[in-house]
Parts: structure tokens; C-alpha cells; sequence
């Protein structure tokens, strides 16, 4: 139970009061009660039924998501083996009503613009199942570093993770996306119970400049929109300026967006830190977005077969798979890096990238060693081999120590924890080499 007295900012309370009428003091109370906790399921590791049998932690569902739970604080979900493998994703369990909201799936083209550290982004990944485009982008250089590490480990393969501001990609990106979220910079004021840093940041003249910097992204995501095209926009506070007044504003400014719907939570109505969500329509017609990789040339083709050998032959992925996984899609080296660009990407010139795609191998004097990101991406359906490891090994893993197996298995394999997997070990003479990454070691 949280015993701290939060004392909130009185311009804040008055900013809040006409929208909260009768409700202010049972508002302002909230914040001396315990907080919720949530998680959520990531679908490209796991099935709903799958997930829950599999979890050693006692978990209920958040209602306003599908993929979320909400879980007690001394379970220490972050601390488990599964947390490292993105079995799941732990989230604040009212942002999660925005991607629900945006309502993504597969095949669509996505944009996330504001999208560190990765929690919406990885929300709308696993609902796209591996198909399609998701663009993710930050405008912070270290926050976009820890939004492509995130994205790595949920296993994601069709993400493009960008560090650029948003009116670069409205040039470089007119009238291409099927669906982009604003989750846009704001005052926090759903932080004042979580961060503690919050409430003495907070100040009126802070909201006037997020609603400005709002209405400056909204309009680059308009932009970018299709036609017939679906435009989300969250913050996590609550006063109108940044909420109410930056739809409205956006909706006089572009008459051919309507608004859908939006939507409030509240940490004294709903188990959860606060959300504001609104949807927009642009009209016209949305058209179906065409995935097909540009012809490849004869050194890239070469590289196609090397890998397709490699991926079937010296990691055990089943060719079906690998067709699947190649196909309509670029492969491009930066260095000794061998990286596969997502679907409609097939250049990157121009742009500033974290993370240009999903990672498959390194180039390793004439040998190729698979990368982390590839094991992450896997599912035991995928493979014609692999090993399950106990969560007392998996542990052991993570550290970088070398585990026992059966002496006839050879050569590269994927260590799986509940049915989640983990990285990379190579078999030889009954011992599993350990290639977790060395960065990553706990």
C-alpha cells in the first residue's frame, strides 16, 4: 500500500475542477491509494490460453485491452527470466486503451510518432502478427536506443525504429500510412502517483507549450495519413488545453479529418494512472496498401540464397517459414551486419535509423553467426529443433554460463523458457555454448 501524501499543484486542481465537478475530491483521493500494475501478453509469443497457463504469476485482466493484465506488485514480473524473452510487455495498464483504440492489424501500414520507450509500439506489433509495416519513431536520441532494444526483445521483425522529428517524415512520408498514433509529449499529469519527479516539473506554462508541440505533430500525422486513413491521439493527462483543445483545434484547422470517438479514464473511476484517446477519420477512401520488395540485384540475390541456406540448414527453421519471412522483402549489410528491411522499405537513404528491420545475421570470416534478434523472433513451430531449459537454467543463461544438454545435438539451436524463447546456444559434445549477448548479461 502507497502511504505517501501526494499534495498536488493547486493550478493543476483548478485546471481539472470544471471537468471533474462533484468528483474532485474523490479524484484528488485517488492519489493516496495504491496504484495498479499491469502487463501485457505479447501475441507473437503466445496464444491467450498459452499465456496464461504459462505464467508463474497471478494475473487479471485489464478490461479495455485485450492483451492486458493487471498483477500484484510483489510478483516482480520485470525481475523473471520471461520478462528478458518479451513474453510480455509491463505497461501502465490505462495506456494500453490507445492502441485499442487505433485498432491495428495485419497488413496495415503504422506509424507511431512519439513512440519511446516502445509500449504502444510493441502493443501494435502484436497485433499486426509479423505482417505488414509499423514504423516507429523518436525524436530523442537515447530514448530511441531504448525503444529499438524493446523492440528487439518482443521479438518484433516488421519494424522500422527511426530517430527523426516528425515533420522530416511527413516529406519523407506523404499520404503513406494506413493508421499513425500521437501519443503525444505532454504535462504527465497521469505521472503525479507513478513518477515522483512529476509534480515539481508540472506547470501551466508547460501545458500551453505541450499543446503547441501537439498541434505541430498532429499536423506532420495528417500528412502522413492516407485518405480514409485512422489517426489516434493519447495523452496521459487531464487537463482540456492539451485534451479537448488540441482536437479541437486540430479539427478547425483540418476539416477533412472528423472525429470518431474519445474517450477518458480516470484514476478515481478506472483501475488505471489516467488516459485521454481520441480518433480521427480522414476522409476519402482508404486503398489497400501493396507490399512487394524491389527486384533484387545479382549480389543481393546471391545473399538471399546464403541466407535462406543458412536459416534452413544451420538453424533449423523450417522452409516455409523462411519463404515466408523473405518474401517481398529487402535484404540489406550495413558492415558485417546482415539485416532484412521491412515490408514496403527498400531504401534507407536519408533517413536516421535505429533499427533498420529485423537483424538475421553477422558476416564472421566466411561463416555467418545468427543474430539475437532472430532468436527472439522465433516460435517453436518455426524450428525443426530446439532446446527447453527450466527457469533455474534459464537464469544460469542469462548470466552467459554454458549449460549441459544431449550430447547428440549439434550446432546452433534456440532455448526456450515456458515456451518463450530466450537466444541463441550452440550444442557441442553435451554442452550448450552460451551466445547470449554479453550487453544483456544479468
Amino acid at each position: 500500500m502507497d502511504d505517501k501524501k501526494i499534495i498536488l499543484p493547486k493550478d493543476f486542481i483548478d485546471s481539472v475542477k470544471d471537468l471533474l465537478g462533484d468528483e474532485l475530491d474523490d479524484f484528488i483521493a485517488s492519489y493516496s491509494k495504491e496504484r495498479y500494475y499491469g502487463l501485457r501478453r505479447n501475441p507473437l509469443k503466445y496464444g491467450k490460453e498459452d499465456f496464461e497457463k504459462n505464467m508463474p504469476f497471478s494475473l487479471e485482466p485489464v478490461e479495455w485491452a485485450e492483451e492486458g493484465y493487471y498483477y500484484k506488485e510483489e510478483d516482480r514480473p520485470g525481475r523473471h527470466p520471461l520478462h528478458e524473452g518479451g513474453a510480455y510487455y509491463i505497461q501502465e495498464p490505462s495506456a494500453m486503451s490507445a492502441v485499442a483504440m487505433l485498432d491495428p492489424k495485419p497488413g496495415d501500414v503504422v506509424a507511431d510518432l512519439c513512440a519511446a520507450p516502445g509500449g504502444k509500439s510493441t502493443q501494435i506489433a502484436g497485433r499486426m502478427d509479423s505482417k505488414g509495416l509499423l514504423v516507429s519513431n523518436e525524436y530523442v536520441k537515447d530514448r530511441a536506443k531504448i525503444l529499438s532494444s524493446n523492440i528487439e526483445r518482443m521479438g518484433i521483425s516488421n519494424a522500422l525504429v527511426l530517430n527523426e522529428s516528425t515533420d522530416s517524415l511527413a516529406g519523407r512520408f506523404p499520404s503513406f500510412f494506413d493508421k499513425v498514433l500521437v501519443d503525444a509529449p505532454c504535462s504527465g499529469e497521469g505521472m503525479f502517483r507513478k513518477e515522483e519527479n512529476a509534480i515539481p516539473e508540472w506547470s501551466l506554462e508547460n501545458t500551453k507549450m505541450c499543446h503547441e508541440r501537439q498541434l505541430m505533430i498532429l499536423d506532420n500525422a495528417a500528412q502522413m495519413l492516407k485518405a480514409g486513413g485512422t489517426l489516434v491521439y493519447s495523452t496521459c493527462t487531464f487537463n482540456s488545453l492539451e485534451n479537448e483543445g488540441s482536437v479541437n483545434e486540430f479539427l478547425s484547422k483540418h476539416p477533412e479529418f472528423s472525429l470518431v470517438e474519445s474517450k477518458r479514464l480516470w484514476p478515481h473511476k478506472d483501475k488505471g494512472e489516467g488516459h485521454f484517446v481520441a480518433k480521427f477519420s480522414k476522409a476519402g477512401a482508404l486503398t489497400p496498401s501493396v507490399f512487394s520488395g524491389a527486384k533484387p540485384s545479382k549480389s543481393e540475390e546471391s545473399l538471399r540464397l546464403q541466407i535462406k541456406d543458412f536459416l534452413i540448414n544451420e538453424i533449423g527453421i523450417k522452409e516455409e517459414k523462411v519463404s515466408s519471412l523473405l518474401e517481398g522483402r529487402t535484404l540489406a549489410t550495413f558492415g558485417d551486419n546482415i539485416y532484412l528491411l521491412p515490408p514496403k522499405i527498400t531504401s534507407l537513404q536519408g533517413l536516421k535509423v535505429e533499427r533498420a528491420g529485423l537483424h538475421l545475421a553477422v558476416s564472421k570470416k566466411n561463416r555467418l553467426e545468427p543474430s539475437h534478434s532472430l532468436a527472439l523472433c522465433i516460435t517453436k513451430g518455426d524450428l525443426t529443433k530446439h532446446v527447453d531449459i527450466s527457469d533455474d537454467d534459464a537464469i544460469k543463461y542469462l548470466r552467459g554460463e554454458t549449460l549441459n544438454t544431449d550430447p547428440d545435438l549439434k550446432g546452433w539451436t534456440v532455448l526456450f523458457l515456458r515456451g518463450c524463447s530466450l537466444g541463441f546456444a550452440k550444442a557441442d559434445r553435451g554442452i550448450l555454448k552460451n551466445h547470449y549477448p554479453k550487453g544483456l548479461r544479468k
